[in-house]
């Protein structure tokens, strides 16, 4: 008889077990995490532990109605199911990119029996989740979906008061982050504890200490239903909370907290894990954002642009400044020379008209800026206001198409509201309509839009070249600056740092010659533009300068070959047949790299093109040699130095399959 109760007690606890917990696994079991309720049963407050890394993610959303973070009863889950589904890019890290991963939904219930789903996805290279409401029974009677095939009205609007997902670090994990501001424009810092309370930027990254197990927290998939979230430590050292921007920000216009209509999705919360490589090399937050829009792409061309503010502050009011940068720009095969701020007050011997003319005359495609305007900034920098509204938009980009240009820059936003968040996707999308490229400038960190609407060339977000010209404390910082942007800013998407500059602009570089080359692999953005002036580029040797002439700016393939964050980086990248590496060295101390090169394809030999680090910082030593996949050499980088190369196939074409 006790044997029989004691049975029977057993099952009953692995049943217990059960129900607190669900496991989902990635398709090659690198990545695993279990779905647990604090409470130990099936209804409490609920978290997800990703194995080896996080142990503890909070989940849960406060909605203006009703609360669904407490007392959630689990109701059902899904069986897991593959997500399989191959896409291309027209720029980016990799063109041909696999969305693949495992998927569960756990449907929950609240007190109110209102409903609230939870999608999990678990990738080799990480896991993403994010928060859905039904259209019904996610809300009490009479709340939610107005139904009929009209829009809802704003009487049927719901408030998102605050979203309680959290990461619970561990105090000693290793870490790597930047104090937010609303530029995303700030220093990363190296930190080996909890110690610092702020909040943060995206994305942050994380290292458990004595092993090689990275992970990057990030979100993507963000859309005008909802606002732009930060990450913050302020209440708990060791928990990464998301929270809702500052209401002072963008001039204190716009809600802070978003509203919503239901149905209703979250963004994506994306953490990529793995080595560091897999960090690197990751299109994870790309895989989760919506397939493109766009029906045609063909009008899009990355590419190589000429650029006079950092050398010439105010050079776009001067004729005779833009021309020379449009024949830089014609000389080097660079397809796109930008006209910057201050374009409606140019003179010296020529308007916009006649410098969109002259570009064109040289085969060179214009780009244009334009301060974002209204009231979100106080920025007064002409143009602006220009493209505040769809009618004005329209107007303008009309205009621009009949002169020529190829793209907009567009600058001063300030704010990463639900309404700002509207604003950048609206210039997106009457920007696709009038076939005109988009960069931002003075804006949020990307979320996946490149994939959603392929003209998002870029995005600055990142402490840039721009900063030799604010103010001392870049020059000494870059070095370190750089050899960290590759493990962080750049894993989540284009990035317009403004690089490859040989002289000085306000304020001198410490970083070899060497150093800024290898930016132009090193650096990856749709727009990639190629900031010293004229002379800069006219002074290099000839080797040095055909690879400017050259080097792509939308890849095939991107390899982390070695790194760490804030003191070395060397990066692969394949455009076709061919490979360009980029190595920088962000130290005090000089330094030999072991260079090998497993990464081609087996019985194939190429030319290897090397321009390294000279005698001293302003000087390039180029080598030529054949190497295969067994090959290895040494290369030595100055202190704050690098090198790039470039490998061209001399044998039978590869098979890009294998590679």
């Amino acid at each position: 008889m006790r044997s029989a109760i004691v049975l029977f007690l057993l099952i009953l606890a692995t049943r217990k077990a059960t129900a607190q917990r669900i496991t989902i696994t990635s398709p090659d079991g690198r990545i695993t995490a279990g779905l647990y309720c604090t409470q130990g049963g099936d209804q409490g407050e609920w978290y997800l532990d990703l194995k080896d890394m996080i142990p503890h993610i909070s989940l849960g959303l406060l909605r203006s109605d009703q609360d669904f973070s407490r007392d959630l009863k689990f109701i059902k889950a899904s069986k897991q199911a593959p997500i399989d589904e191959n896409y291309t890019t027209v720029h980016g890290k990799r063109s041909h990119c696999t969305n693949k991963a495992y998927e569960i939904t756990v449907l929950f219930e609240n007190t109110q029996r209102s409903k609230l789903e939870l999608i999990i996805r678990a990738y080799d290279d990480g896991l993403a989740f994010r928060y859905r409401f039904p259209a019904a029974g996610g809300s009490p009677a009479g709340r939610g979906s107005s139904g009929g095939s009209g829009s809802p009205s704003k009487d049927d609007s719901l408030v998102i008061k605050d979203e309680l997902t959290a990461y619970n670090i561990a105090p000693t994990t290793a870490r790597w982050l930047e104090k937010w501001n609303t530029a995303n424009e700030g220093l990363y810092h190296a930190m080996t504890s909890d110690s610092v309370r702020q909040d943060w930027c995206y994305p942050a990254l994380f290292n458990i200490p004595g092993t090689d197990k990275w992970f990057l927290i990030h979100e993507a998939a963000l859309d005008s239903t909802y606002c732009g979230t930060k990450l913050s430590n302020i209440a708990d050292a060791s928990t990464y909370k998301l929270a809702f921007p500052d209401q002072k920000d963008g001039r204190g216009l716009g809600a802070s907290t978003p509203s919503i209509l239901l149905p209703w999705q979250s963004p994506w919360r994306v953490i990529i894990a793995g080595k560091l490589a897999d960090i690197v090399g990751s299109t994870l937050v790309e895989d989760v954002s919506p397939p493109s829009v766009l029906p045609n792409t063909d009008w899009i061309k990355p590419g190589v642009a000429s650029w006079n503010y950092w050398s010439h502050n105010h050079g776009t009011k001067d004729y005779q400044v833009v021309c020379a940068f449009t024949d830089l720009a014609a000389r080097m095969n660079w397809p796109y020379t930008l006209f910057d701020w201050e374009w409606d007050a140019m003179g010296n011997g020529g308007s916009l008209e006649d410098a969109a003319k002259y570009a064109l005359s040289k085969g060179v495609r214009p780009l244009i800026w334009y301060n974002s305007g209204g009231p979100h900034t106080y920025v007064m920098a002409t143009p602006r206001d220009r493209m505040l509204t769809h009618e004005n938009r329209m107007v303008e980009f009309s205009k621009l198409k009949q002169l020529g240009f190829a793209g907009v820059k567009i600058d001063f936003f300030e704010s990463e509201k639900q309404d700002m968040i509207r604003y950048y996707l609206d210039i997106l999308q009457d920007a696709a309509a009038a076939h005109l490229m988009v960069y931002f400038h003075g804006c949020l960190v990307p979320r996946g839009w490149s994939r959603t609407w392929p003209n998002l060339m870029t995005c600055e977000a990142v402490r840039g070249a721009e900063w030799y010209n604010n103010g001392p404390d870049f020059t000494l910082t870059a070095p370190e600056h750089n050899c960290t942007l590759p493990f962080t800013r750049n894993v989540v998407g284009p990035m317009d740092y403004t690089p490859v500059t040989f002289t000085n602009s306000q304020f001198p570089h410490v970083t070899s010659y060497g150093h800024e080359l290898a930016l132009s692999v090193v650096f990856e953005s749709g727009l990639q533009h190629f900031a010293d002036r004229p002379q800069g580029y006219d002074d290099l040797p000839a080797a040095a300068r055909q690879f400017l002439m050259t080097v792509p700016n939308a890849w095939d393939d991107t390899k982390l070959l070695a790194g760490y964050p804030g003191r070395e980086v060397v990066m692969a990248r394949r455009k076709g047949q061919g490979w360009w590496l980029g190595a920088i060295n962000g130290t005090l101390r000089e330094k030999t790299e072991k260079l090998g090169f497993s990464f081609l394809p087996a019985g194939i030999k190429y030319k290897l093109t090397l321009i390294a680090d000279g005698e001293h910082d302003k000087a390039l030593a180029t080598s030529y040699q054949v190497v295969d996949s067994a090959s290895e050499i040494e290369v030595k980088m100055l202190r704050r130095g690098g090198f790039a190369a470039r490998l061209t196939p001399m044998g039978p074409t590869p098979d890009n399959n294998n590679q």
